[in-house]
Formats: C-alpha cells, structure tokens, sequence
C-alpha cells in the first residue's frame, strides 16, 4: 500500500475535526483506494478496514508505534512500544463467509460482521448498552429456536453472548487488546488499540508542526502553501535550518 502524500494527510486532518471515527476511517483510505466506492469501504468487516489501515499507516508513518496509557490502579503513565506487525492479528485461513451462524442448545441463529456503516448508524446513541444492542439487531440476521422462526429481541443473553464471541473469533482485528503489566504496582490488565483513534492523534500532531512550519517559510521567503506542501521533507527542513542560523 502506498503512503499518503502530504496534501492529503492535510486533507483528511480538515475533515477529521468535523466527522465521527467511523468515518474519519473511510476518509483514511479512499484517496488508497480509488477504485472502490464509498459504500464498498463502509461496508468492509470492522477488522478488515482496521487491517488496511494499519497498513496504511506503516506506509505514511512507519512500522513502530509508540503510545502510552495509564495505570489503571495507580495512574502510573506508561509509554508503550511495539512494531504495527505486533498488532496486527493472525488472519483466517479461509475467507470469512458473510453469513455465519451458530447453534446453541435449540436455537439457530444467522449473523454478519460488524461493518463501518454499521458504527455510523448507532454513532449518535447516547450509552454504550444502547449502541451494543443496536449494533447486534443490525448484525442479526435471523434466528430460529427449533423449528419456529423466533424474534431477535427475545434471544437469552446467552446465546447474544455466544454471537458476540463468535463475532470476535471470526474478525479478530476488530478488538485489539494490548497485555500492559505496570512496573510500578505490578497490576496487569489488557488494554484496548483502537487504529483509527490512534492514527488522528498521530496525524494532528504532524499536521500542527506542518503547519507551523509552512507559515514560517511562507512567511520568510512568500512561497504558497501548496508549494511548501509540495516539497520533500528532507527539503523543507533544510530551509528551515537556514532561516534558523
């Protein structure tokens, strides 16, 4: 996968203030992937579109990611790294159909991934209960308990649990969680990874010093932005020593 070029890294920094995460996502990938529409991006499996942004982000940024957290028990701040190749998760040795399904003692139950426009439906609820139950009335497909069809609002908790297991087993990019053990209290726990948010921090803080920069040598010798946007790293950094000395 290609890297993204300054100008548009750019872009998608103006329209990352604006959007939700779901489709900050989307604006990651499509300049990568023009030759699929928007609704073929937003209807990727959770953990596919993670997959490829991870990608994409090793391309733009590099292979090691540096990130930090906080002790859960004693608020120690600790500073994680690891290689964009440590969080990416095994892949299937087959295809993951688009229908699965489960039997659990009598009941038959037919499901999908979770998809990005599937988090842009439910990105407005106000709790996370009400955004796990809608999210699984959008995956469910149908259900039957013996040989009657039965509704999905009436499914034991139980057999939602097994779905949303077997949701996680079949796209396990869609959940990464980090093992973190704090050298200070020594309590140990798993932390979640979520790419998208992960790679806007990443990109606003590029962007800021972007910008600071391309007001400074606008500033000193008039050249236009998208001239400034334009040049190499390596380029514009050498004239920036030379205003500098």
């Amino acid at each position: 996968m290609r890297p993204l070029s300054a100008a548009e890294l750019l872009s998608i920094w103006e329209q990352g203030w604006d959007v939700a995460p779901s489709e900050l996502a989307l604006a990651l990938l499509a300049p990568v992937a023009p030759e699929s529409s928007p609704a073929n991006l937003a209807a990727l499996s959770i953990g596919e579109r993670d997959r490829r942004i991870l990608a994409l982000r090793e391309a733009t940024f590099g292979s090691r990611v540096a990130a930090v957290t906080n002790c859960p028990t004693c608020g120690e701040r600790l500073e994680l790294a690891m290689q964009v190749s440590d969080i990416c998760q095994p892949t299937a040795a087959e295809p993951v159909q688009k229908d699965l399904r489960i039997s659990v003692d009598d009941y038959v139950v037919h499901f999908r991934l979770a998809r990005t426009e599937d988090l842009s439906a439910i990105a407005h609820l106000p709790d996370l209960s009400a955004a796990r139950q809608a999210l699984l009335e959008r995956c469910l497909l149908s259900a039957r308990r013996g040989d009657s069809e039965t509704s999905i609002d009436s499914l034991p908790q139980h057999i939602l649990s097994v779905v949303l297991a077997e949701m996680a087993n079949a796209d396990p990019q869609a959940n990464v969680q980090l093992a973190v053990s704090c050298p200070s209290c020594a309590h140990k726990w798993q932390a979640a990874f979520d790419i998208v948010s992960f790679f806007w921090l990443e990109l606003d803080a590029w962007a800021q010093r972007l910008v600071r920069d391309i007001h400074t040598l606008a500033v000193t010798y008039g050249w236009r932005e998208e001239d400034i946007v334009a040049m190499s790293p390596r380029r514009r950094q050498t004239y920036l020593d030379l205003i500098e000395t």
